[in-house]
């Protein structure tokens, strides 16, 4: 034995610590092995995942605790499950209408009326028929048992064959992460066996009784006099909706409280949106629409270029020949005051944020609170403070919307250079002209990359809003779905495509000319 590999077995030694020299020999022949390493562990395949436990081998653990439980299942429902049970009960049942609807034959036939006897009994007719196709789907499934059994026996001796084939390999790639680790546990873990065995005994008994047991609840309160199945069930969790109902009740009075309490500063949010959006409008909807096209393909042109002009046009004239100018030209202005109040208050909240690592540390979790809950969530709020219609429609959107630009204005400006600022304030820039001259443009790529996403992620609250009321192409889109019009969805939804393309094309045009200058 070279002295390399003499030191490999000693580094191995202080590692396993049991059973030594076969683990050892199985490291040394895994390490060697040129293609799939074969090895065979009778302890690990023996106690399965407990094995794995006792080893600090967790991944190991879980896994084949998982596939081992599958497999017992399958076993149980192949045992004592009854596997056509609920088709019994459905017999059952049909057969108690079934007497019940002769019964109200016989009585109706007594008193006379047989046109409604022959009615009752073409019923028990009808329900025999169902009451016979139930006891042959019952049949059908029990006679699956032993077909499941078998499965189930067969899956179990491949998840063991599995585990000694695969308990050396995970041993000794958790060996070779110790070399490089020191602080990973070794050797036999006590601690964890008990764990281990303690997970176990939870998970499986009870699952295994879920699972095969038919009526488990009942069976257990007859066990334990009612310790479980009645105070704490197995098939449903023990409370019901009680909760909910107390919190949610709260929820509402508090809601009407804040409503009421800060009622005219909610006003005013509303009407300072309804005056930046009237604004819009008036520019979009009141002015001619051939001056809008034009201004709308000459801003293209300069911004994106000749191609980009050209599917705008296409795109505005196709608005045009539809019918849908005017509602596009709202949802526009919905897409326009959401996506300026977003840059209006973004950035400076962003410059802030990328200066002072305490506000944006805590004011993370707020914005990815923003943009991953669903929009459905908060229009609650929204429409319990500000009601429906547009200008709450915006506000929905800036929730949605404005941390993109927060989030990447502050990467930018925390990704300016300290020997940059350094150097400027060396030349005697004051702190504003340093903001104004160095970090801002260098920042820019960042900035007009985080008002590109907040106006897509403006427009995608399109329908979203329109279920509080916002007008535009989201409500023509909600319409088709409650009423299942398939081609208005699609011209409607070609529509918002084409909106969405165009501004997405003249702010990247926006983008790429400020990174040239």
């Amino acid at each position: 034995m070279s002295k390399k590999a003499m030191k490999l077995d000693e580094l191995a030694g202080d590692f396993i610590k049991r059973n030594t020299p076969y683990y050892e020999h199985q490291f040394a022949r895994i390490q060697q092995s040129e293609g799939i390493p074969l090895s065979w562990n009778t302890m690990a395949a023996v106690f399965g995942p407990l094995w794995g436990a006792l080893r600090g081998l967790w991944g190991f653990f879980w896994i084949f605790l998982v596939l081992e439980l599958f497999a017992l299942v399958q076993i149980g429902r192949g045992l004592w499950g009854e596997l056509g049970g609920d088709a019994i009960a459905r017999y059952e049942r049909l057969l108690i209408n079934i007497e019940k609807r002769n019964s109200q034959a016989k009585a109706l036939k007594t008193a006379g009326d047989s046109d409604a006897a022959t009615a009752k009994l073409k019923i028990a007719e009808n329900l025999q028929s169902a009451a016979d196709n139930a006891l042959v789907a019952a049949e059908t499934a029990s006679a699956q048992a032993s077909s499941i059994l078998f499965f189930g026996f067969l899956l179990f001796t491949i998840i063991k064959i599995s585990e000694a084939l695969y308990a050396n390999i995970a041993y000794e790639r958790r060996y070779l992460a110790w070399r490089s680790n020191p602080k990973i546990s070794t050797g036999v873990n006590w601690k964890n066996a008990f764990w281990g065995t303690l997970l176990i005994l939870c998970i499986w008994p009870l699952t295994l009784l879920k699972f095969t047991v038919p009526k488990v609840d009942k069976i257990l309160s007859e066990l334990t006099g009612g310790v479980l199945g009645v105070f704490i069930k197995i098939s449903e969790f023990p409370v019901g909706r009680e909760y909910f109902s107390i919190l949610a009740r709260y929820g509402d009075d508090g809601f009407d409280e804040l409503a009421n309490r800060f009622g005219n500063i909610f006003d005013g949010i509303t009407i300072t949106i309804r005056w930046i959006l009237d604004a819009i409008e008036i520019l979009l909807i009141d002015t001619p629409w051939p001056v809008v096209m034009v201004v709308i393909t000459v801003i293209a042109f300069r911004l994106a270029g000749s191609r980009v002009a050209i599917f705008t046009v296409a795109a505005l004239a196709y608005l045009a020949f539809m019918g849908l100018w005017e509602i596009s030209m709202i949802t526009v202005a919905l897409i326009g005051t959401g996506a300026f109040i977003c840059v209006i208050l973004g950035i400076p909240f962003g410059i802030w944020f990328g200066k002072n690592k305490k506000a944006y540390s805590f004011a993370e979790p707020i914005l990815d609170f923003m943009q991953t809950m669903p929009a459905f969530v908060y229009l609650i709020p929204i429409i319990a403070f500000f009601g429906t219609g547009k200008p709450p429609g915006v506000l929905a959107t800036i929730i949605f919307a404005m941390p993109p630009v927060i989030s990447l204005t502050a990467l930018g400006i925390r990704g300016v250079p300290e020997t940059t600022k350094e150097a400027a304030l060396a030349f005697g820039c004051s702190r504003i002209q340093l903001l104004k001259n160095v970090e801002i443009p260098l920042a820019m790529p960042s900035i007009m990359t985080g008002i590109n996403q907040t106006i897509l992620m403006s427009l995608s609250m399109v329908v979203i809003a329109s279920l509080i009321g916002a007008e535009g192409l989201g409500a023509l889109i909600l319409e088709a779905l409650q009423y299942a019009a398939k081609g208005q969805g699609l011209l409607g939804g070609l529509a918002i495509l084409f909106c969405a393309m165009v501004i997405d094309r003249i702010a990247q045009g926006l983008y790429r000319s400020n990174k040239g200058n």
